[in-house]
């Protein structure tokens, strides 16, 4: 069963650890497919840990809850019932556990085996961890610029509605006819002046994106709808409650879209 979303399904951003895996998964193995023999699509990763001063925390659960095991109080003197008393109920606490621990963040490289593993593509999904300030935005600042500046072209997708865009065109660049929902942004290393813009409307399908390789080769296609559906199906997101509103709330005409969608499907 699919999304009843055409294009991006709003209620995913609530379990973005888990899409964003899959996304990630999907697309190393849509575009190995596809690449030149010579070509290797790899999947690396940043680590880092947010402080838990950072929003991101709206997002990102950071808090493990443990049960103490049931113990026996037979016998302790501080259970011991006093005669003519009740032994008051004994209640168990929760151990929360409040250290933060490190967010992994996956990307993808294409390499050139040939060459040492040369990279000549980036391939990002943007998370709201890198959207909301805080370290795991300021390394992904760095890292973008150090993409362009080494001449490696970089593929942008934002599927994603926390925080504030942080492509690497800035937003009033783009012309309201592509300041859509959802964006991805292609730049290509060769090409350091020049930005390719993919609108992403919530009432659209994704779209393929052209993924640039070396100057002499072909692009190749990502085809965003097929693994974003494979997400939905794979993940068992069948159990959505869509009577709700999704986490963060669409609104304005989108919200009224989204409403009336919904209620065509009977799910609402």
């Amino acid at each position: 069963m699919k999304s009843p979303f055409p294009g991006m399904d709003p209620y995913l951003e609530q379990y973005w650890h888990d899409v964003h895996h899959a996304l990630i998964t999907y697309a190393r193995d849509q575009i190995q497919t596809r690449l030149p023999a010579d070509l290797r699509a790899r999947v690396q990763q940043r680590v880092f840990v947010e402080t838990a001063e950072e929003s991101y925390r709206a997002v990102y659960p950071d808090v493990h809850v443990v049960e103490y095991s049931h113990r026996s109080v037979e016998g302790s003197s501080a259970a011991q019932a006093v005669p003519g008393t009740e032994l008051a109920a004994l209640e168990e606490p929760l151990i929360l556990h409040l250290d933060d621990e490190p967010i992994r963040q996956g990307y993808i490289e294409i390499v050139e085996a040939a060459s040492g593993h040369r990279v000549i593509t980036t391939i990002e999904f943007l998370s709201p961890s890198n959207k909301l300030g805080g370290i795991g935005q300021e390394l992904y600042l760095r890292k973008q610029q150090k993409v362009l500046a080494a001449g490696i072209s970089l593929v942008e997708i934002d599927l994603t509605r926390t925080g504030r865009r942080i492509l690497s065109v800035l937003p009033d660049r783009i012309p309201p006819s592509h300041r859509t929902l959802y964006q991805a942004v292609v730049r290509r290393g060769w090409r350091r002046q020049e930005a390719e813009i993919y609108r992403m409307p919530l009432d659209r399908p994704l779209p393929k994106i052209r993924i640039p390789l070396r100057p002499t080769d072909s692009d190749v296609l990502l085809d965003l709808q097929e693994i974003v559906d494979m997400c939905y199906l794979n993940g068992k997101y069948t159990d959505i409650d869509y009577r709700t509103d999704p986490i963060p709330p669409l609104t304005g005409e989108e919200a009224r879209w989204a409403d009336q969608l919904l209620r065509s499907k009977g799910l609402r």
